[in-house]
């Protein structure tokens, strides 16, 4: 059977790093599996923000690459202020704090580049692709953004292709982006970014996102909306997964028989489980048993506040502080632990963030700890998996009686790896429930 021909129109690419490239490389990856070829289409000389050399092992090995030169301000707007590197991965510092050069390149870049400055890749783009995609009977094609100016491209190509069939994906919303109220833009910039929002809604054949709440916020935004989230990849997990041991308190993974909660990655004050830290006292104060086997772990950067504040508590004696790790260190901790823990910031408005972090959490089969806003979309995840509890910020009795329960299961050596439920969220089954929808 002859495979069928997808171009993935991605600004984000190895050596690229962070979680934007992971979706379409691991998607170009399996997409062979299910009888679609895919075929990239990048930018020949891009800016990126991050870069990791180790993606490049990832990417397969006769994947058809197709480049174009593309023009960005990035470099004038660093003259102007060192900080706007951070722009690129659409971060930068908000509040009372900001330089009037911050102020007037977040102005520029809100106001002057709509929806964002890869904006001058369009129009060659749509030009270039329009004769590429005829010449090689190509009819299917993705967009992927941020940055969503590359939605533009697609918009831009089914225009002038009626019988194109186009797939926008939104790794992360536009104009709900929580960054999005601090571009400072004018009514009529405001009124711009929304219009082509509602044109790619109302255009895109298919509309993905990558959690429930932004599906359901785009359906009635007026797009065809689905959602497949992101995954954790079998392949590196394979071994993990079919591996059900029991997590016995001397088990090999952990030879001094500690119970260990791990945060791994970044933790910052908007996201600080405070209720959590708390219970975790009051379990070290009440419990001399558990004060005997606990260890509070982390892997990444802590807050300095977070961290001062927790070493003047019940836990001081029970912190491993790592600092920051390598990937392949960070995920062998997530072994070499009971518990994870994740956080989310408190506001409604965050229900729909999925951090990345929870897939590889799922496939490490340890039980998950999390904390956000009430009916959160991790909340639905944890419940399909059974890997784990989502707590409020409010809540600090319910979470001491799981982490008690959890403890108790452990000393016990009763406490299962949980790899059962997790299989949805492999890629290669996100894959193919992409080429369903296709």
């Amino acid at each position: 059977m002859e495979q069928k021909k997808i171009l993935i129109i991605t600004y984000y690419w190895p050596p690229a790093g962070g979680p934007g490239v992971q979706r379409w490389l691991k998607f170009a990856k399996y997409l062979p599996d299910f009888d679609w070829k895919p075929i990239i289409y990048t930018p020949e000389n891009p800016s990126y923000p991050l870069l990791d050399e180790t993606l490049m092992k990832e990417v397969p090995e006769n994947i058809e690459m197709v480049r174009t030169k593309i023009w960005e301000p990035y470099q004038l707007a660093e003259k102007l202020n060192k900080s706007n590197k951070k722009f690129k991965a659409g971060q930068f510092d908000v509040g009372k704090n900001q330089s009037w050069k911050s102020k007037l390149s977040i102005w520029v870049r809100g106001n002057f580049f709509i929806p964002d400055a890869r904006v001058f890749w369009v129009k060659p783009s749509i030009q270039f692709l329009e004769k590429y995609l005829k010449e090689n009977k190509i009819d299917t094609i993705v967009t992927s953004g941020p940055p969503h100016s590359l939605h533009l491209i697609g918009l831009g190509l089914k225009d002038q292709l009626p019988n194109l069939k186009w797939i926008a994906d939104f790794r992360d919303p536009w104009t709900e982006i929580s960054y999005y109220k601090h571009l400072k833009l004018t009514k009529s910039s405001d009124k711009k970014h929304r219009q082509l929002e509602s044109a790619v809604f109302k255009n895109a054949d298919i509309t993905l996102a990558t959690s429930y709440t932004d599906a359901e916020n785009f359906r009635k935004a007026g797009a065809n909306a689905f959602c497949i989230t992101n995954g954790f990849d079998e392949s590196d997990s394979a071994e993990k997964v079919k591996d059900q041991t029991i997590l016995s308190a001397h088990s090999e993974s952990n030879p001094n028989g500690a119970f260990i909660l791990s945060y791994i990655g970044v933790l910052e004050q908007l996201r600080n489980p405070e209720n959590l830290w708390k219970a975790l006292n009051e379990l070290v104060k009440e419990n001399s048993e558990f004060a005997e086997y606990f260890k509070l772990k982390f892997a990444g950067r802590i807050d300095d506040k977070i961290l001062s504040s927790i070493e003047n508590s019940n836990l001081k004696n029970h912190i491993l502080n790592l600092g920051y790790l390598s990937h392949g260190k960070a995920v062998e901790e997530m072994e070499n632990s009971e518990m994870l823990l994740i956080t989310n910031f408190p506001n409604e408005s965050s229900r729909g963030i999925i951090p990345g972090k929870i897939f590889e959490y799922l496939a490490s089969g340890k039980q998950i700890l999390s904390f956000g806003p009430e009916k959160a979309d991790v909340a639905k995840i944890l419940e399909e998996t059974q890997a784990g509890k989502h707590f409020s910020y409010h809540d600090t009795e319910t979470v001491k009686t799981f982490i008690l329960e959890k403890f108790e299961l452990w000393k016990s050596g009763e406490l299962h790896k949980n790899t059962q439920h997790i299989e949805q969220f492999s890629r290669r089954n996100l894959t193919k429930q992409l080429t369903e929808i296709l």
